[in-house]
C-alpha cells in the first residue's frame, strides 16, 4: 500500500500531500495518525518556513472521513473515541505548528477535509472546489474540538449554516463566509499557492512564528500576562530585526537567518 501522507521538501517550503486519490483522499485512522506524526516532524524542523497542504490528484483536497472504514474504525463508542482522539491530535498538531500553513484546495473539501483546511492559516481555493459537512445525513455529530476550528473562521452563524443545512457549496459562498482567502481558476491554483508559500518563506521566520502564537493566544479570553505583553517586543533583540532594518534603509531585499 502507498503511504497515506507524502512529504516533499523544496528549500524552505514543505508540501504535505494527502495521498489516497482513489478514495478522493478520504482520511482514515492511519491517515490521521500519520498526519499528526508529519506535523510534529515538520514543526521541529528549524530550517522550514512554510508548509503547503494539498490533496493528491485533481479531484479532491479531502473527501472527509473514509466512510467505508466506519464499520471497523467507528463501529462502537470506544472505537469512535480512539478515532476522535487521533483526529484531534492531528488537527491540533497542524493548528499549533509554529510554521505558517497554507491549504491548497482543488475539488472536494468536505467533512474531515474541511476541518483540516480550517486549522490551516490560509486557504486558497480553485474554481472546482466544493465545501461542506453533510454529516447530518450519516446521523453523526462533529465533536466540540472539531467544530472549534470552523467557528474561529466562519463564526457561530457560518458553522451552524454548514452543519444544519449540510449542503455542498462552491467557492463563491466559501469566499463570502471567509472560509477561503482567495479563489482562482484551477489552472492558476498551484502557481498561486507556491507563490504564497514563497512570500511567507521570504519573511523573518521568527516573526511569522510569533504572529501565529499571538493570534492564537488572542482567541483565548484570559487576560494577557505582563510576560506575554513583554514578548511583543522580543523581536527587537533578534538578528533578523537588524538585517531587516539595514536592508530597508539600503533599499535591498533582506535575507533573514531565523536568529
Amino acid at each position: 500500500m502507498s503511504e497515506p501522507i507524502l512529504v516533499r521538501r523544496e528549500g524552505r517550503v514543505a508540501t504535505v500531500v494527502l495521498n489516497r486519490p482513489e478514495r478522493l483522499n478520504a482520511l482514515d485512522l492511519a491517515s490521521w495518525r500519520r498526519l499528526a506524526e508529519v506535523a510534529a516532524e515538520l514543526d521541529a524542523d528549524e530550517g522550514l518556513r512554510c508548509i503547503l497542504i494539498r490533496g493528491a490528484g485533481e479531484k479532491a483536497f479531502a473527501a472527509g472521513a473514509d466512510i467505508s472504514a466506519f464499520a471497523r474504525e467507528r463501529g462502537t463508542i470506544e472505537q469512535a473515541r480512539i478515532y476522535g482522539e487521533a483526529m484531534h491530535v492531528a488537527l491540533r498538531a497542524v493548528a499549533e505548528c509554529r510554521h505558517p500553513t497554507v491549504a491548497m484546495i482543488r475539488g472536494v473539501c468536505v467533512g474531515g477535509g474541511l476541518e483540516l483546511a480550517s486549522v490551516c492559516d490560509l486557504r486558497i481555493a480553485g474554481q472546482s472546489s466544493r465545501f461542506g459537512a453533510p454529516i447530518k445525513q450519516l446521523g453523526l455529530t462533529m465533536s466540540y474540538r472539531e467544530i472549534k476550528g470552523l467557528i474561529e473562521i466562519v463564526g457561530k452563524a457560518g458553522a451552524l449554516e454548514i452543519l444544519l443545512e449540510g449542503r455542498i457549496f462552491g467557492p463563491e459562498r466559501a469566499l463570502q463566509m471567509g472560509l477561503v482567502s482567495r479563489v482562482l481558476p484551477d489552472e492558476r491554483l498551484e502557481a498561486e499557492a507556491a507563490e504564497t508559500a514563497e512570500r511567507i518563506a521570504e519573511g523573518a521566520p521568527l516573526v511569522a512564528r510569533w504572529h501565529k502564537k499571538f493570534v492564537r493566544r488572542l482567541l483565548d479570553p484570559r487576560p494577557l500576562s505582563e510576560e506575554e505583553l513583554e514578548e511583543g517586543f522580543a523581536s527587537i533583540q533578534t538578528e533578523d530585526y537588524r538585517i531587516g532594518v539595514e536592508a530597508f534603509l539600503a533599499k535591498r531585499k533582506p535575507h533573514f537567518t531565523g536568529s
